[in-house]
């Protein structure tokens, strides 16, 4: 089993413990787990400061909609993309058919 190492992450002003597997990856892991945290925290910074009167739930509920909206554009991205591979090789096909016919 993984040796883990406990960090804490800060959220909209709340304290989040995480663990994270040591040893060689260990340092990447923190700094994405860090790196994340910080993006959140400057969205729900750009809500607080656009929309004074709300509450941090809906900051928080916006930032995770506005992550999800991103998650599914890329998703939709590498879905298209066995679609462009397959049509770029029907194309170099083609184009090797009709220069063997000339």
């Amino acid at each position: 089993m993984t040796e883990k190492l406990s960090i804490k992450i800060k959220i909209d002003g709340r304290e989040y413990p995480l663990k994270v597997d040591k040893g060689p990856e260990q340092e990447k892991q923190e700094e994405k787990y860090r790196k994340a945290a910080k993006i959140i925290n400057d969205i729900v910074l750009q809500y607080r400061q656009k929309y004074i009167n709300s509450d941090s739930k809906d900051f928080l509920a916006m930032t995770a909609f506005q992550f999800v909206l991103k998650n599914i554009d890329l998703e939709e991205k590498v879905d298209q993309s066995p679609l462009f591979d397959e049509l770029k090789k029907i194309d170099e096909d083609l184009g090797d058919y009709l220069s063997l016919r000339e």
